[in-house]
């Protein structure tokens, strides 16, 4: 498995206070939220972004993608009834792909809750057609620069919209391009109340992009039982990134980002130890 983590957790903070903590932690990548930078990557040049890929790779670190893409945005939502809120959040999603490439990631991670619930007064029908073509106008874009644009089904607690890995996979194919692809992630998967071994493999065809997450906390500092989950992925074939990603800080980022890799990287261990002694995964 190759890990990463999401740098919110670190938000504030100047990169060589963190990445080389990350790196000698045995993290492979960084996911980069947008805000979470010194400069917020919507406002940077593509010589900038260039210039900020390149520093992150000076500690060892690959530049993963991006996620919260939409998130602490005024005007912007992809099913607007406004035709122009729609243009221009098109505008801007494709501004991030290209500071993305820019960058050197590889995936996208589209959850953006808020910016993608179904509005008073708009048809789920409406918001589909809409969800659809966003996707289908920046996905173009996204290939042009080689970067993955990951649907996310996210809980009932956070949208209205694209609940389930089901409704996602039917948006991706709807969409229809090579360039827009699944995310799956633990927290969000729990919601759904089937077991998670079998929405990965059931979403690994399609499956580009993974989150590690216990409840709100970091992988390992809950009741989630990570033995079952990587072996599914492994058993899928899964090559992507496995990216920790918490919504609870309290712990504090140096300790969720450490106990977190110690954690995975222990039942990953456990799991070829059985392989290897022809015990079950």
């Amino acid at each position: 498995m190759r890990y990463a983590i999401c740098n919110e957790l670190f938000e504030g903070r100047p990169l060589s206070e963190y990445l080389p903590l990350l790196s000698s932690l045995g993290y492979e990548g960084v996911e980069l939220a947008p805000f979470a930078l010194p400069k917020h990557l919507a406002e940077q040049s593509a010589a900038e972004a260039r210039a900020l890929g390149q520093e992150i790779r000076s500690y060892g670190l690959e530049v993963v993608g991006l996620h919260w893409l939409l998130a602490r945005t005024t005007g912007l939502h992809i099913s607007s009834p406004e035709r122009e809120v729609r243009d221009r959040t098109a505008d801007y999603m494709a501004r991030l792909i290209r500071r993305c490439g820019d960058l050197g990631g590889k995936v996208m991670v589209f959850g953006s809750p808020q910016q993608r619930n179904v509005l008073p007064g708009v048809s789920r029908a409406d918001a589909w057609r809409w969800a659809v073509d966003f996707f289908q106008r920046v996905a173009p874009v996204a290939a042009e620069e080689g970067v993955t644009i990951c649907i996310e089904p996210l809980s009932r607690e956070d949208t209205n919209f694209l609940n389930t890995k089901d409704e996602a996979v039917e948006l991706i194919l709807a969409v229809g391009h090579p360039y827009v692809a699944l995310h799956l992630d633990v927290r969000a998967m729990s919601d759904e109340g089937r077991p998670l071994p079998e929405l990965i493999s059931e979403g690994s065809l399609h499956l580009r992009h993974f989150h590690a997450n216990d409840g709100k906390l970091g992988p390992g500092m809950g009741e989630v039982d990570y033995r079952p989950i990587l072996a599914a992925l492994e058993q899928a074939k899964y090559s992507g990134w496995v990216s920790v990603e918490v919504f609870d800080f309290a712990p504090g980022p140096e300790r969720i980002a450490r106990e977190s890799i110690l954690y995975l990287k222990r039942v990953e261990q456990e799991l070829h130890s059985a392989q290897g002694a022809g015990g079950l995964a």
